[in-house]
């Protein structure tokens, strides 16, 4: 029953940060999700902002019945043709520079990979970041996220955090009272430069924040931010776990802007809601890694079965052209939430690319004070009426919400999300 249910996660289960949907699920499929209750519910964050073909695609089911029947997992020293087909295909989706591939299971993962390759080749240890970041919660990507986290679990060792460019709360501003990145950009290495030992390794940072509250940076930024790390020797690498492989409607975010980094880390997409992840980089930089000795050797690591679930994920994004559909379907999303921010005065701002939108509520537009009870209330309502929002369950920040529906979501499925959102909205501001 219900009852023992919740009662035996009481006993047995460890709270690992926000608080648990009021919901027992027992099946997912396309956008939705199914409790026990028998209710159904519109999942307008493709699970863990991962499953970006739905849930229980069929060709993903497929292939992993096919391959756990065949060949699941081997000793890490062993590799099969889904793993390095895998690289290759990624390989070829990216910049010539990036050729080279190491296949892990999570975002914290590879991250953590991506910093040990940068110190290594470097030669340095200094890790620079976002105020807003989340990289993960292993050692290395948790010293490197600021988000949330960092308090009581002791110190870290050579990481500096940037201001986060925020357009919508600008802390340099121009004449006309908007984002000066390039001023900020300036001021926040002046400050690096200020702390640093001389010993700058490499700058970590997502194209798009997510849990930092969907923070799209300004077109220039992430070219300005190329031309501060070559200055220094440092390595650039972009985290594009929630941005890479079509959710914003280019393959990759650093698209937009024109730059290149020296290492990329994918995940969530990357195996359309099973763990699989991958740190690329160039030749050159592996051929240094590996002369120095590049040690990370885990247990998963090259593992045949979520090999292949990627090279179905790529088969579909590439034959489905995903990236247009995301691209589409972004803007009808966007289009919805903006008539909403005319409706709703609480609606503050809408902000980001494609499938990857966010939405913040506030109390005041004019001081833009947010409210992470009324994202709290939102949430909740909009759960009773049958769509699942992930709210930013961040202190100060519980007012945001990341909207990232599947790329293959139907533009009906669109509208009754937006349907949905707007009904909890006028409701609960309504009450206030």
């Amino acid at each position: 029953m219900a009852h023992d249910f919740w009662s035996e996660v009481d006993q047995h289960l460890i709270r690992y940060g926000g608080s648990f949907t009021t919901e027992i699920i027992t099946r997912a499929e396309g956008s939705f999700v199914y409790t026990e209750s028998g209710r159904k519910i519109l999942d307008f964050t493709s699970g863990q902002m991962s499953a970006i073909l739905g849930h229980s695609h069929p060709e993903i089911v497929a292939t992993v019945q096919r391959q756990v029947a065949e060949l699941d997992h081997l000793f890490s020293g062993m590799l099969s043709r889904p793993v390095v087909e895998l690289a290759r295909r990624l390989a070829d989706s990216l910049p010539a520079p990036l050729q080279k591939a190491l296949l892990l299971t999570t975002g914290a993962e590879v991250n953590e990979a991506a910093l040990r390759m940068a110190k290594l080749v470097t030669g340095k240890h200094e890790i620079v970041s976002f105020a807003g970041s989340w990289h993960g919660m292993t050692a290395g990507a948790a010293a490197a996220t600021y988000s949330a986290g960092r308090n009581g679990y002791g110190p870290t060792v050579g990481n500096l955090a940037i201001p986060t460019p925020n357009s919508y709360r600008p802390d340099f501003v121009t004449a006309e009272g908007e984002l000066d990145w390039q001023r900020q950009l300036d001021y926040s290495f002046a400050l690096i430069d200020a702390q640093s030992v001389g010993s700058l390794a490499a700058c970590l940072v997502e194209p798009i924040l997510s849990s930092g509250g969907v923070i799209d940076p300004p077109v220039g930024y992430l070219a300005g931010l190329r031309r501060k790390c070559d200055e220094r020797g440092m390595l650039l690498i972009l985290d594009e776990a929630q941005t890479g492989l079509c959710r914003t409607g280019t393959w990759y975010a650093f698209e937009r802007d024109g730059v290149v980094p020296d290492i990329i880390t994918l995940s969530k997409t990357l195996g359309a809601g099973l763990p699989l992840a991958a740190v690329i980089t160039s030749a050159a930089i592996e051929e240094e890694a590996h002369r120095r000795g590049f040690l990370f050797y885990t247990t998963h690591v090259s593992d045949p079965l979520v090999a292949a679930v990627g090279n179905t994920v790529l088969d579909v994004l590439e034959r489905e052209r995903l990236d247009e559909q995301a691209h589409k379907l972004g803007g009808v999303l966007r289009d919805g939430l903006l008539a909403m921010q005319d409706r709703h005065a609480v609606v503050g701002d809408v902000r980001g690319r494609g499938l990857l939108q966010g939405l913040e509520l506030v109390t005041d537009r004019d001081t833009k004070q947010g409210s992470d009870k009324l994202g709290a209330l939102v949430t909740r309502r909009c759960l009773e009426l049958g769509l699942h929002m992930n709210v930013v369950q961040l202190p100060g920040m519980g007012g945001t919400f990341r909207i990232a529906p599947a790329l293959t979501s139907t533009e009906d499925e669109i509208a009754l999300g937006l349907e949905m959102l707007d009904q909890a909205i006028g409701e609960v501001s309504r009450q206030l």
